[in-house]
């Protein structure tokens, strides 16, 4: 009788995964700090509701760009923050329109697991000055590569901008080091797993990923945080540096508005899903589930080539 049970098993197995194999697939690449709301929320919800097999992949953004760019990636959508990565498969021709889909702010996030939390969770408290917690001797950082990674610029721009807000000289110099400084830096889908795991103090955060990994922050005021978009002509403009592309060239990091840009590539390989997937990120459900996992609404309008 067991026998006939598990070959009952093992053929139901077997016809399931016929019938997954038997689906079209959708290919979304999209920026690292999403793979929660992309891999547990919205990718799973889509699949259900449209009959695709969703197939997601993190990486930070200003690489995915480029790889597409180069035709060294194939996916059906972009799923991106700031507008650099989505100018960039622009110029490249394939990508037409990018919808906004959320936003969110830059935070400090910090490890509950560190030797330092609980000064960390006074600083969240405004109990203490959050930058004189890392500033402390032996305090691990972590951030992203700013080549590759629009939060690893994000951090630095929005460093610049306390030292202003804060009177604080040398304030970015004295917790983050030279802008690519390799005991900081880390891939943006290993960075809060590393803070989750305590192998770091503190790092750069986005708090629609900090929620979605349900570890503790510090927010930061608007001034400081490039979530408000009214700010970004009179005060965010203050802030900027070089760096080089991997191409060896000079390029100027400005702040961008934290704002998740969507679109359809011209070489998607389904493109009807991708179609529907960028429309299902904009509808009530979508926004939704944006909402259960930290993001904010949209700001601002489409991105054209």
């Amino acid at each position: 009788m067991k026998r006939i049970f598990w070959c009952a098993a093992l053929l139901l197995s077997m016809v399931a995964g016929t019938a997954a194999a038997d689906q079209p697939v959708l290919r979304v690449d999209y920026a690292g700090s999403m793979g929660a709301v992309m891999d547990k929320g919205l990718g799973p919800a889509f699949a259900k509701a449209h009959g695709v097999t969703y197939q997601g992949h993190g990486q930070g953004s200003y690489g995915l760009a480029r790889l597409i760019a180069a035709k060294q990636l194939q996916a059906d959508v972009f799923v991106v923050i700031t507008p650099g990565p989505i100018k960039i498969v622009q110029q490249a021709g394939l990508l037409g329109a990018a919808q906004p889909v959320a936003s969110t702010q830059m935070v400090i996030a910090y490890s509950p697991k560190s030797r330092r939390a609980a000064a960390f969770k006074s600083a969240a408290e405004g109990k203490l000055k959050w930058y004189t917690v890392l500033e402390q001797d032996g305090v691990l950082f972590g951030r992203t590569d700013p080549s590759t990674d629009p939060q690893g610029r994000n951090i630095i721009l929005m460093m610049q901008l306390a030292e202003r807000y804060y009177q604080q000289p040398d304030l970015a110099k004295t917790i983050l080091g030279p802008i690519k400084n390799p005991k900081q830096i880390f891939s943006e889908p290993s960075l809060l797993s590393r803070l989750e795991a305590g192998q770091i103090d503190a790092s750069s955060g986005y708090l629609s990923a900090t929620i979605s990994h349900h570890l503790p922050y510090i927010k930061l005021p608007d001034e400081i945080n490039l979530s408000n978009p009214a700010m970004e002509p009179r005060w965010y403009s203050k802030a900027g540096f070089e760096l080089t592309k991997p191409d060896g060239k000079p390029e100027q990091a400005k702040v961008q508005p934290l704002v998740f840009y969507a679109g359809v590539l011209k070489n998607a390989e389904n493109p009807k899903a991708a179609q529907a997937f960028v429309r299902f990120l904009r509808s009530d459900a979508g926004q939704k589930l944006f909402a259960k996992f930290g993001y904010s609404a949209p700001k601002g309008d489409a991105l054209t080539p």
